[in-house]
């Protein structure tokens, strides 16, 4: 099946582009997907996922949705879907009066 990869801020740097189709087998997973691009992408190894699971922090959508609202890194996909990957976001103080 067919998915479109976003990557955001960090990981777009790490994978050269904005956005990027990808084959995959019928029954992969949104973990299956998050591994393979670790073990093809140097500035992503070890990024993404954490004994099997999404890193903490990480943000990955299926379609606009959080997959932690899903079933994680067991989301099931489906051809034609959006996976984006944002890091984690940095900064946040709290503003000064």
């Amino acid at each position: 099946m067919e998915l479109t990869l976003r990557f955001f801020a960090t990981y777009r740097e790490a994978v050269g582009e904005k956005e990027r189709n990808r084959t995959v087998d019928d029954d992969a997973t949104v973990g299956d997907v998050l591994a393979d691009l670790e073990s093809q992408y140097d500035g992503l190894d070890g990024q993404l996922l954490e004994s099997g699971a999404i890193r903490p922090q990480l943000s990955v959508l299926k379609n606009g949705r959080d997959v932690t609202h899903m079933a994680g890194a067991e989301t099931e996909l489906e051809d034609g879907d959006v996976v984006s990957v944002f890091p984690p976001v940095a900064g946040g103080g709290r503003p000064q009066l």
